[in-house]
């Protein structure tokens, strides 16, 4: 990494240069960057999946030789549009029981950090995907974006973004309001339509991504930053009802992180086959940049609480098969950005000690965990490069 990278990366993390006064421009990826931002998965064949953006397009890719090439690449949108591609705003994917492809990104309006969610699905293995649409019903210009995807055990489709309606209410009715909202909708019906967006939680940090996973009961857990008292920026836990069941909101982490902006640094949630809520999150409290790694009990607090890693450490993003559990974060050095993996055998009691597994001397989007047989991977894309870096000790 450039020694002036090094140190803007550097800075980012003491709490004091974090404490932003908007919801920033980091998560919009301005017109001199590469778009980074990407996802992935496997399906259940083990064909790889990779969505990222070319331009004003975001685009679909299928692997069938673990990341070295792809065989298939469709574009999602063909009529281009903006699109944030970039940190905790990237475009999502996710997969459905009979082989749908699912793909949700955010669409930057005219006005500086707004947007609406927007969605396309194929339902023929990716040769084709239908005209996008918006999720929501709201079409305010404002804030509908870092959208989160999921699909739960019956095959609906779960979507959660951050929103600002509640914040202009109160401003035009002079009352205070803090961060933004935390919404979601649902489609049961194979993302052709979605019900009317539902509230999650008033006062949510407004540019932290939104952790989405499926419990065991088939059910969609979401974990996000939310804010407490005067702008104690620590996380919620709620699980999301496809439905009118009661929603209930409660909180997760307890750092007591003060900061009067958003991070941009949103947590990571896998949940076991036992239904332990293995998490990771960051935080700054005291001036101390750690990430950490806690098993979810909301309400109280985590157990299992360990520092994960501290100065320099971030974007984390945690997996978990059986009592195997990887955490993968990125680690900036006056070499460069080092991908690093901590690894638990005994269910999160206790983790190896870091060990990088890749390098770059530029930038690249944040890690995503990726399981297969058992086996974990680590989808990077260093310098736009998608690539698939495994895991074990060779």
């Amino acid at each position: 990494m450039r020694p002036f990278l090094a140190l803007v990366f550097a800075s980012i993390f003491s709490c004091a240069s974090m404490a932003q006064t908007h919801d920033g421009m980091a998560g919009m990826a301005m017109g001199h960057e590469a778009p980074l931002g990407f996802d992935a998965t496997f399906d259940a064949t083990g064909h790889l999946w990779v969505v990222d953006t070319v331009g004003e397009h975001v685009r679909a890719r299928r692997s069938d030789d673990m990341g070295r090439s792809f065989a298939m690449s469709t574009i999602v949108n063909p009529t281009g549009e903006p699109i944030y591609a970039e940190g905790e705003n990237r475009p999502k994917l996710a997969l459905g029981p009979k082989d749908e492809l699912y793909v949700s990104w955010s669409q930057p309006r005219k006005l500086p950090w707004t947007g609406f969610v927007r969605f396309s699905r194929s339902l023929d293995g990716g040769a084709h995907f239908d005209a996008p649409m918006t999720v929501h019903a709201d079409r305010a210009e404002i804030t509908h974006r870092f959208d989160s995807l999921a699909v739960d055990g019956k095959g609906n489709v779960v979507v959660a973004w951050i929103d600002k309606r509640d914040v202009e209410a109160a401003k035009a009715s002079g009352k205070p309001y803090l961060g933004a909202a935390t919404y979601y909708s649902w489609s049961n019906d194979r993302g052709a339509t979605f019900a009317h967006e539902r509230k999650i939680v008033d006062e949510s940090c407004e540019c932290c991504r939104i952790a989405l996973a499926r419990a065991p009961d088939g059910t969609i857990d979401a974990f996000f930053r939310a804010i407490y008292g005067d702008n104690i920026r620590d996380h919620a836990f709620a699980n999301l009802p496809v439905g009118k069941d009661m929603l209930k909101v409660e909180r997760a982490t307890f750092t007591q992180w003060h900061i009067e902006g958003c991070p941009h640094h949103g947590p990571s949630l896998a949940i076991d086959a036992a239904g332990t809520r293995h998490a990771v999150w960051f935080s700054a409290a005291d001036g101390k940049a750690t990430i950490w790694y806690g098993q979810l009990h909301p309400g109280d607090k985590p157990t299992h609480l360990a520092t994960v890693a501290a100065a320099g450490a971030s974007h984390a993003d945690i997996a978990v098969d059986g009592k195997h559990v990887w955490i993968a974060y990125h680690q900036v050095s006056a070499k460069g950005l080092e991908l690093m993996l901590r690894e638990s055998s005994d269910g999160g009691t206790t983790f190896t000690e870091a060990r990088a597994i890749a390098h770059v001397d530029g930038g690249s989007g944040w890690p995503k965990l990726l399981l297969w047989r058992h086996r974990a991977f680590v989808g990077w894309n260093p310098d736009g490069h998608f690539r698939l870096v495994p895991t074990e000790l060779l």
